[in-house]
């Protein structure tokens, strides 16, 4: 794909600014060849897993599943998969939750040293090796406004650290337009999610950072 300069960027965002999520979706694709789509199935996943294959039935889906899911997310994702027939690529920790817990004895705190050596296993680790065997030129995510400091900095387009063009297509939405595009398309949700690494709902988890 065309690598946009900080100034174009700047001015695309600009201009999709109100753009529906649809367009956007159509508008990206049109020069990938290698696509993906990222999820954890957190809430409102399900939204922007239903627009990108409404626009590339076949799109990849990325899960790297930490293992720490709840029951609740495991059955939704599982639901999600179905209903969408979702083209998962699924990548877990090389260690086990019974390995980590007797070496870590359990979850690290955040602020022990053990934290960024447990984050590195579960997430960070298996996301580099997703990426390296997938390796797109387009990531969609569902990265919003008002999660965390560092997702207020970025916006509709962005640039990962490998320099990947990241495209959320729902960045400016707000939980109740996103409650409102699940219900028009019949779509779940499940707010019963943990993810290990994070501890705080507002601290980012190093995949994006």
């Amino acid at each position: 794909m065309r690598k946009y300069t900080e100034k174009e960027l700047k001015t695309l965002n600009s201009q999709l600014r109100g753009v529906a999520p649809s367009e956007i979706i159509q508008w990206v694709l049109t020069n990938s060849k290698k696509p993906v789509v990222t999820t954890n199935f957190r809430p409102y996943e399900a939204a922007i897993l239903h627009a990108v294959i409404n626009a590339k039935a076949d799109m990849t889906v990325i899960w790297c599943d930490t293992g720490y899911n709840t029951p609740q997310t495991y059955k939704h994702a599982a639901e999600v998969i179905d209903l969408l027939h979702l083209n998962v690529k699924l990548y877990v920790p090389k260690q086990t939750v019974a390995h980590r817990n007797t070496i870590f004895g359990g979850i690290p705190q955040v602020d022990s040293p053990e934290h960024q050596k447990f984050t590195e296993q579960v997430k960070l680790e298996p996301f580099k090796r997703a990426m390296n065997q997938q390796q797109p030129d387009l990531w969609f995510t569902n990265l919003r406004k008002g999660q965390t400091a560092f997702r207020d900095s970025i916006d509709i387009l962005s640039y990962s650290k490998d320099g990947i063009l990241k495209v959320s297509p729902f960045y400016h939405w707000s939980d109740e337009k996103l409650d409102s595009y699940l219900r028009t398309h019949h779509l779940p949700n499940e707010f019963k999610y943990f993810d290990p690494t994070k501890v705080l709902a507002n601290r980012e988890c190093g995949l994006h950072a």
